[in-house]
Protein backbone atom coordinates (compact mmCIF):
# COMPACT_ATOMS: atom_id res chain seq x y z
CA UNK A 1 0.00 0.00 0.00
CA UNK A 2 1.68 3.37 -1.10
CA UNK A 3 2.57 5.36 2.33
CA UNK A 4 1.28 9.29 2.14
CA UNK A 5 4.04 11.03 0.78
CA UNK A 6 3.53 8.40 -2.54
CA UNK A 7 -0.11 9.34 -2.25
CA UNK A 8 0.99 13.56 -1.83
CA UNK A 9 3.07 12.87 -4.75
CA UNK A 10 0.88 11.50 -6.76
CA UNK A 11 -1.87 14.31 -5.94
CA UNK A 12 0.60 16.98 -7.03
CA UNK A 13 1.37 15.12 -10.51
CA UNK A 14 -2.26 15.35 -11.41
CA UNK A 15 -2.62 18.84 -10.37
CA UNK A 16 0.28 19.26 -12.45
CA UNK A 17 -1.39 17.60 -15.48
CA UNK A 18 -4.82 19.09 -15.06
CA UNK A 19 -3.29 22.45 -15.00
CA UNK A 20 -1.46 22.06 -18.02
CA UNK A 21 -4.82 20.46 -19.81
CA UNK A 22 -6.65 23.30 -18.90
CA UNK A 23 -4.23 25.75 -20.43
CA UNK A 24 -4.18 23.35 -23.56
CA UNK A 25 -8.11 23.83 -23.43
CA UNK A 26 -8.13 27.35 -23.94
CA UNK A 27 -5.98 27.46 -26.81
CA UNK A 28 -8.22 25.02 -28.45
CA UNK A 29 -11.78 25.79 -30.34
CA UNK A 30 -14.70 24.18 -31.36
CA UNK A 31 -17.63 25.46 -33.48
CA UNK A 32 -21.67 24.60 -33.14
CA UNK A 33 -23.94 25.64 -35.33
CA UNK A 34 -27.75 25.94 -36.06
CA UNK A 35 -30.08 26.88 -38.71
CA UNK A 36 -28.23 24.35 -41.00
CA UNK A 37 -25.27 26.74 -40.41
CA UNK A 38 -26.83 29.81 -41.04
CA UNK A 39 -25.59 30.76 -37.16
CA UNK A 40 -21.65 29.46 -35.83
CA UNK A 41 -20.26 29.44 -32.51
CA UNK A 42 -16.95 29.57 -31.81
CA UNK A 43 -15.90 28.60 -28.14
CA UNK A 44 -12.53 27.95 -26.90
CA UNK A 45 -12.51 24.26 -24.87
CA UNK A 46 -13.06 26.22 -21.96
CA UNK A 47 -16.90 27.29 -22.66
CA UNK A 48 -15.84 30.53 -23.60
CA UNK A 49 -17.45 32.16 -26.62
CA UNK A 50 -14.67 33.01 -29.35
CA UNK A 51 -16.58 34.67 -32.19
CA UNK A 52 -19.98 34.23 -33.89
CA UNK A 53 -20.85 34.44 -37.64
CA UNK A 54 -24.20 35.47 -38.97
CA UNK A 55 -24.96 34.97 -42.41
CA UNK A 56 -26.24 37.56 -43.79
CA UNK A 57 -30.15 35.76 -44.54
CA UNK A 58 -30.81 35.45 -41.33
CA UNK A 59 -29.47 38.52 -40.13
CA UNK A 60 -32.76 39.86 -42.51
CA UNK A 61 -35.11 37.92 -41.06
CA UNK A 62 -37.40 37.61 -37.85
CA UNK A 63 -34.96 38.82 -34.96
CA UNK A 64 -36.75 36.48 -32.22
CA UNK A 65 -35.86 33.59 -34.55
CA UNK A 66 -32.03 35.03 -34.99
CA UNK A 67 -31.91 35.30 -31.35
CA UNK A 68 -33.12 31.88 -30.90
CA UNK A 69 -30.32 30.74 -34.02
CA UNK A 70 -27.59 32.49 -31.86
CA UNK A 71 -28.79 31.06 -28.62
CA UNK A 72 -28.65 27.27 -30.23
CA UNK A 73 -25.51 27.70 -32.12
CA UNK A 74 -23.69 28.74 -28.54
CA UNK A 75 -25.51 26.15 -27.14
CA UNK A 76 -24.08 23.63 -29.34
CA UNK A 77 -20.89 25.07 -29.33
CA UNK A 78 -20.23 24.31 -25.28
CA UNK A 79 -21.57 20.84 -25.72
CA UNK A 80 -18.69 20.93 -27.77
CA UNK A 81 -16.20 21.90 -25.62
CA UNK A 82 -17.58 20.15 -22.63
CA UNK A 83 -17.50 16.89 -24.75
CA UNK A 84 -13.61 18.04 -25.67
CA UNK A 85 -13.02 18.47 -22.23
CA UNK A 86 -13.96 15.41 -20.89
CA UNK A 87 -12.27 13.29 -23.38
CA UNK A 88 -9.14 15.38 -22.13
CA UNK A 89 -10.04 14.68 -18.86
CA UNK A 90 -10.04 11.10 -19.22
CA UNK A 91 -6.66 11.42 -20.86
CA UNK A 92 -5.13 13.21 -17.95
CA UNK A 93 -6.53 10.91 -15.41
CA UNK A 94 -6.08 7.47 -17.38
CA UNK A 95 -9.78 6.76 -17.16
CA UNK A 96 -9.82 6.99 -13.31
CA UNK A 97 -13.33 8.32 -11.94
CA UNK A 98 -12.75 11.28 -9.79
CA UNK A 99 -14.50 11.82 -6.74
CA UNK A 100 -15.68 15.64 -7.50
CA UNK A 101 -16.31 17.59 -10.94
CA UNK A 102 -13.66 20.10 -12.02
CA UNK A 103 -14.44 23.43 -13.33
CA UNK A 104 -13.98 24.21 -16.85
Amino acid sequence: MPDLSQLLQLGQQMQVKLTQMQSELSQRTVTGSAGGGMVKATVDGRGRVRALAIDKGAASGDTEMLEDLVLAAITDAQRRAEDLYRDELKKATGGLPLPFQLPL
